[in-house]
């Protein structure tokens, strides 16, 4: 997609977000001068370069789904992440469009980024359980 300069808009592919949150994320990325594009569950199998409009085949392969959110950009906007975090738009599966995953489709995303946060997390030491200390 392109803006009145010819300059190339920067695309914000949504996956399984709730209306009210879409509606919150849609907002911020408009003001930022990106464009927001909800993905239908039928498409979650292709390729996420089609998806950003990249030329290709749109022929269906295997039906692929998810659960959960996830939001994905196709240039990383740190002011969107902040915008997001401040209208408590909160999305767990955040990712950038690479070269080496463009030709993934959306699950296979998905399971990978699963795969990263779980690995992630069994790494973190747990945290202690927070406790008061009584003033005297």
């Amino acid at each position: 997609m392109k803006a009145e300069g010819g300059e190339r808009v920067s695309r914000v592919l949504l996956f399984n977000i709730p209306a009210e949150k879409a509606a919150l994320i849609r907002a911020a990325a408009l003001r930022l001068g990106l464009t927001p594009v909800e993905i239908d569950p039928a498409d979650f199998g292709l390729p996420l370069g089609l998806l950003l409009g990249e030329a290709g085949d749109r022929s269906p392969g295997p039906p692929e789904s998810f659960s959960g959110e996830m939001l994905v950009m196709e240039t990383l906007s740190a002011p969107l992440l902040d915008a997001l975090r401040r209208e408590g738009a909160t999305i767990a599966l955040k990712a950038v469009v690479t070269e080496h995953n463009r030709g993934w489709s959306a699950a296979r995303l998905c399971a990978e980024l699963r795969r990263e946060h779980e690995a992630l997390h069994a790494r973190m030491p747990a945290k202690p359980p927070h406790t008061h200390k009584k003033r005297r």
